[in-house]
């Protein structure tokens, strides 16, 4: 029996070992990105692999008659449609509610703690000076230690529960807000009622919530009006998270200390370059802005078992027998 056709872009970079079990499974077919697409390739595929910033919405879906499955070794699936591939029957594989799964995988937690740390302590610029022959403490000294210091959480689902935690750790007092979740019974973070409220009782504010069209821009001019002047934003979720202008008009103004982020809005249409965003044109003038480039989740054993994860459920629904169709009794 022949094996299924896979898409798999080679800008995914899957750990070797995962290649070789996709292609063991797998007929794989490679391309570089999706901006290599082919409709006579598409045609043949019955998976495809759909990275962050590959929409798969019906107009492109329409170019694969053939999908069967579609692979997104993700915790959000924003860049897919999902009511498009419902009405096509189409299997999506991906890390949404892995949550057993996922417990164990900690990367972008541990990076949100790093970046408030960084941020905080000025350690990239304290560094800086360091290789220019400065040795001076005085002019690198935080506000104040964060253990006098409130702490919001922003989303409190897997990463959000995980920050709070390491927060609580530092001796930092710690909220959250999550329309979604109630207070606990238990012991654990303070609920507030809404993001400005939020906000406004926050040191460090990290964002932890999915991007939706409801979640785009909740970090808007008013509620970036909110921040204490000295307070910073921390962002590992997604750069759709935050209006981004709103955010240079207010660090122009003063009106938060910093911001420390991991994603950018618009970093996965094909052709990004970070040099043309306006908060990075900010941060190279100034020195209270810190981003790295999505390296959240960028640990080596993060990578390969997630990719695995999504690899083994999808080489398990193409092995799976296909459903028997039901013998009718005749009447007698």
């Amino acid at each position: 029996m022949a094996k299924p056709r896979l898409l798999y872009y080679a800008a995914l970079q899957y750990a070797p070992e995962n290649l070789d079990v996709l292609r063991a499974a797998f007929n794989v077919v490679e391309l570089p990105d999706q901006r290599a697409d082919r409709d006579e390739v598409l045609a043949e595929v019955d998976a495809a692999c759909a990275p962050l910033g590959t929409p798969m919405d019906a107009e492109r879906l329409a170019r694969f008659p053939k999908l069967r499955a579609i692979l997104s070794n993700t915790t959000g699936v924003a860049h897919i449609d999902m009511d498009a591939v419902a009405k096509r029957g189409i299997e999506v594989i991906s890390l949404v509610d892995e949550q057993v799964f996922l417990a164990g995988i900690t990367a972008t937690a541990e990076h949100a703690v790093g970046l408030m740390l960084a941020l905080w302590r000025r350690i990239p610029w304290s560094y800086s000076t360091v290789l220019v022959g400065d040795w001076n403490r005085f002019d690198h000294g935080a506000p104040r230690m964060l253990s006098r210091m409130s702490l919001g959480i922003v989303g409190l689902g897997r990463l959000g529960r995980r920050m709070a935690g390491y927060g609580a750790a530092f001796g930092m007092t710690v909220r959250y807000f999550d329309p979604h979740v109630g207070a606990d019974a238990e012991e654990g973070p303070a609920r507030c009622a809404t993001l400005t409220e939020l906000i406004a009782a926050s040191d460090v504010v990290s964002l932890h919530a999915p991007a939706t069209a409801g979640t785009r821009h909740m970090i808007g001019e008013a509620e970036l009006a909110a921040f204490r002047p000295e307070a910073i934003l921390v962002n590992t979720a997604r750069g759709e998270l935050v209006d981004e202008l709103a955010l240079v008009a207010a660090l122009h103004d003063g009106r938060l200390a910093g911001v420390a982020t991991d994603v950018l809005d618009g970093e996965f249409a094909p052709g990004f370059s970070p040099l043309e965003h306006p908060l990075v044109e900010y941060a190279r003038r100034h020195d209270n802005v810190l981003i790295t480039p999505h390296i959240g989740g960028s640990t080596r054993d993060a990578w390969q078992e997630t990719q695995r994860r999504v690899i083994d459920r999808a080489v398990a629904f193409f092995n799976a027998p296909a459903a028997k169709p039901k013998k009718t009794r005749r009447k007698k």
